[in-house]
């Protein structure tokens, strides 16, 4: 295949686009904003608002397990992943748009809109992925995907930056007060994940699937293609303990970055310091994203990963002793040094193990790996909150830290 260079910075352009989501609602406004204004209602304690943020993700994510891999398959059979891409971003950029229509105490209908909107960035992430065997060699794998995860971090850290100051200064831009800023943080994410979703839609070209044999529709075909290729998959070692690893240790990634704020807030930290904390992050993530890109060049994917999930581990220790704003400032930068690398990776080195023709239904798997992947740590952090205390409640993810080491380790690729 040859690479078509606008085609792949139109590619990693989605990441641009649906990272505004990630950062802007997913781990900043949301969470301090149910906690502080749509749950501010007797009865709900601050425990009880991170179980049910923890409910609303993991609801969401059991929705694209279940579907991803039928998607998947019925995606390539009828060579329309970009189609359900659309989709998707439909789906969650026009949820994020309705978040302001949630008053105060209307947690339930925020928790709403914010699970379907996580539904529609799963939906859109899952298709966006798929498409990198369309785009790249398997040689530039890691290159290219570190390309996609470098510039989501620099473009969503610029639109967090002015939604900080819009929900920080409202008055500096006409507005009344600082939930109306968040509020206009919300269309402007909608909007931002809509706008640069499109330059994929023009110029990435899907490679043609190769049609299930037999007769019967697109989704006929896309049944029966699934079961081959689970069938496939089951007798493939390496892909089994590869997504036995990701299933751990990127559920842990992803509970960091959906309940950091909510942790923060949990132990008593400044709710600004927080917002501001998130912001170094998505800065230092963006050189760093590159680096492991590169990194892995060298001395190779898996190990980049393995030293990632080790810093993650070393992470949740400090955290249980964390007393100041400072030092989540500094969690957050260490976060920031492995966070992109480790998701970028995974993806190139999941690619390089499957057949490219087949991008839309192994990624399908993938990514019901990866949803299922968000459902046990946030309900871990949850249910230990409540039995034991939040402070304590990190800790439960080094038993997904410990785990996806151990079954990365046997990856050979």
């Amino acid at each position: 295949m040859q690479e078509n260079r606008r085609a792949v910075w139109s590619w990693a352009f989605i990441d641009w686009a649906n990272s505004a989501f990630a950062i802007v609602v997913m781990t900043a406004f949301f969470p301090r904003v149910l906690k502080t204004y749509w749950a501010d209602v007797p009865g709900i304690t601050s425990e009880k608002s991170t179980f049910y943020l923890s409910l609303a993700n993991t609801a969401a994510s059991i929705a694209v397990a279940l579907l991803a891999p039928l998607l998947g398959s019925i995606a390539d059979q009828g060579n329309s992943k970009k189609k359900f891409l659309v989709t998707f971003t439909l789906l969650g950029a026009v949820s994020t748009a309705l978040l302001p229509l949630a008053q105060q105490g209307d947690y339930v209908l925020a928790l709403s809109l914010f699970a379907i909107a996580t539904l529609g960035f799963a939906g859109n992430n899952m298709f966006s992925d798929a498409l990198i065997t369309d785009v790249a060699e398997p040689k530039n794998y890691d290159r290219v995907s570190s390309l996609g995860y470098g510039l989501g971090y620099v473009g969503s850290g610029g639109l967090f930056v002015f939604c900080v100051l819009l929900a920080s200064k409202p008055q500096s831009f006409g507005l009344a007060n600082s939930m109306a800023g968040v509020n206009v943080a919300f269309l402007l994410t909608g909007a931002w994940w809509l706008l640069f979703t499109v330059p994929a839609l023009l110029w990435v070209r899907e490679t043609p699937g190769r049609p299930a044999v037999g007769p019967g529709s697109v989704i006929t075909r896309g049944f029966r293609q699934l079961f081959s290729t689970f069938r496939e998959i089951r007798r493939d070692r390496r892909l089994l303990l590869f997504l036995g690893a990701y299933i751990l240790y990127i559920d842990g990634v992803n509970t960091v970055i959906k309940m950091a704020t909510d942790y923060g807030l949990a132990i008593g930290l400044d709710g600004d310091a927080l917002i501001q904390a998130l912001l170094v992050t998505q800065f230092i993530a963006f050189p760093a994203a590159i680096a492991f890109g590169r990194l892995a060049g060298i001395i190779g994917a898996k190990t980049c990963i393995m030293i990632g999930i080790g810093v993650y581990a070393v992470i949740c220790v400090f955290a249980t002793q964390m007393t100041t704003d400072r030092e989540f400032f500094i969690l957050a930068g260490v976060v920031g040094l492995v966070q992109g690398g480790v998701q970028a990776l995974s993806r190139s080195l999941f690619a390089r193990l499957i057949p490219a023709e087949k991008g839309g239904e192994y990624f399908g798997f993938y990514n019901m790996v990866g949803k299922f992947a968000t459902i046990l740590g946030p309900l871990l952090m949850g249910v230990t909150a409540l039995l034991i205390d939040s402070r304590t409640s990190i800790l439960s993810l080094l038993l997904l830290f410990g785990g996806g080491l151990w079954l990365l380790a046997k990856v050979r690729p």
